[in-house]
């Protein structure tokens, strides 16, 4: 398999996971000295949210690399503004604490957001007011990415699919698909069957890792019945 490699990463990872507001959040660390934190929607099973931090360095804790769900700049802590795995600014990485988070407005700058769907990987580009005749995406083969430009020059972008790298597999043009409604642009790309094998894999990997439930959750499910 094409993707034994990612596996073999996740499975070299000492792993902390616990449930909060029906999500499960898991926290990876790798021998390498690599952190990665995600978040699963428990119904679906897909994740919603992966981050990265790379190694500690001499001066203090490195700062979260968003990899999949909104960028920190976006993200307005509540809770007294208490970050949690994927807090900006540092903060211990053990705690993964439940607190929650909104959307500030964004600025007028085009702003690249991503999320997995059980069958798709999509990205959002908000703040392109173009018609969608004004966009060219292509996937490159060469680059292993989807490259996004404007017929004016406006605007361009190389996205990496990290997902399809993991696989061993180049994007494909047959799997692009395009939409453009309220200034933002919307690129779908179909998921192929490794992928999808790929993500059943891990889940089955994550259902032997030990599981810790939020207290305030549980207290909530005993009182609701």
């Amino acid at each position: 398999m094409s993707y034994q490699h990612w596996l073999n990463y996740l499975q070299s990872a000492e792993k902390n996971s616990m449930i909060s507001n029906k999500l499960r959040k898991v926290l990876y660390k790798f021998p390498d000295g690599q952190q990665m934190a995600e978040e699963y929607n428990m119904d679906t099973g897909v994740v919603q949210r992966r981050a990265w931090r790379k190694c500690k360095q001499l001066m203090g804790e490195p700062e979260w690399e968003i990899e999949l769900g909104e960028e920190p700049r976006q993200l307005n802590w509540a809770a007294g503004n208490k970050p949690n795995a994927y807090g900006a600014g540092g903060g211990d990485a053990d705690t993964m604490s439940g607190a929650e988070f909104t959307l500030r407005e964004s600025n007028t700058a085009p702003l690249l957001t991503k999320r997995i769907t059980k069958k798709n990987i999509e990205w959002r580009i908000r703040n392109l007011p173009y018609p969608i005749d004004m966009y060219n995406v292509r996937a490159d083969a060469e680059q292993r990415a989807i490259v996004v430009r404007t017929n004016n020059k406006k605007y361009y972008k190389v996205i990496s699919v990290h997902e399809l790298d993991r696989c061993g597999v180049p994007p494909v043009q047959a799997n692009i698909s395009t939409h453009h409604q309220f200034n933002t642009l919307i690129i779908t790309y179909q998921k192929p069957p490794i992928l999808c094998e790929m993500e059943a894999q891990v889940l089955l990997l994550l259902k032997d890792v030990e599981t810790e439930t939020d207290v305030d959750d549980l207290l909530k499910g005993l009182l609701a019945k």
